[in-house]
């Protein structure tokens, strides 16, 4: 049985809520994680183990493989990163491994540092959302 975009939203909010002591109130969907959640590096690893506990049913567990959820070990790849921005090789990567992130305004400045408050719960619940699709 396929679950509701409802169902997610309430699901990420409950991790959320869980891991970064956010109020529920605040938890919309363009809220970022670190701007308007204060979520730290840290805490993207506690969210992605939340998130696969919370989907997980006893039939499919929901894995989220490394780089899937958040863009680790980018920033190291000389070919993806160069002065502390994306290149044009790092910047395709970045929309092909997620499609769940709005990269619209960031294909500008590509700034490394500014990656991190793409990451909305929208594109939480978009990328919960495509994979269950799979």
């Amino acid at each position: 049985m396929a679950i509701s975009r409802a169902d997610i939203e309430e699901k990420v909010t409950d991790v959320l809520e869980n891991a970064l002591g956010a109020d529920r109130d605040e938890i919309i969907a363009t809220a970022t994680l670190t701007e308007d959640l204060g979520a730290e590096s840290i805490d993207f690893l506690d969210i992605q183990f939340q998130l696969e506990k919370k989907f997980s049913t006893p039939e499919k567990p929901f894995k989220i493989e490394q780089g899937e959820l958040f863009p680790e070990n980018m920033m190291s790849n000389p070919d993806y990163v160069k002065d502390g921005k994306f290149t044009d090789a790092g910047f395709a990567v970045l929309k092909e491994k997620m499609p769940h992130v709005d990269l619209s305004s960031f294909g500008g400045d590509r700034n490394v540092r500014g990656l991190a408050k793409l990451f909305t719960v929208k594109s939480l619940c978009d990328f919960i959302e495509i994979k269950l699709k799979k």
